[in-house]
């Protein structure tokens, strides 16, 4: 496995995290807090994470099918983005488990 692949999961898992965490705020600032101009940034961050956690969807199941996890475990990385703040313990130790396996194969380079 590529350590490109650990890398875009990465990215996309603090993405999804990020948002999800705002849109928390930004529903509760509507809902609870009734504050004015919440409902507009609610419509923009929600917009941005739906479509955005479709592709960290696509980008930790190719994760997954490379990295050869069971089910259970791919589903439990694939649900990450949809729990607030879930997605940053989830790659975290992801990205702990599967360091040592993409260092292993990495390339060797000749030195001259």
């Amino acid at each position: 496995m590529k350590k490109s692949v650990l890398t875009r999961y990465r990215v996309m898992a603090y993405v999804t995290g990020v948002l999800l965490v705002l849109l928390t705020l930004g529903v509760i600032a509507k809902y609870l807090l009734k504050i004015d101009g919440a409902d507009g940034f609610t419509s923009v961050v929600g917009i941005a994470h739906g479509w955005l956690y479709v592709l960290y969807l696509v980008v930790a199941f190719d994760l997954g099918s490379k990295a050869k996890w069971p089910v259970r475990k791919q589903l439990w990385v694939l649900l990450a983005g949809t729990v607030p703040t879930a997605a940053f313990f989830v790659e975290r130790n992801v990205t702990r488990e599967l360091e040592a396996k993409v260092a292993d194969e990495s390339p060797v380079t000749a030195k001259a």
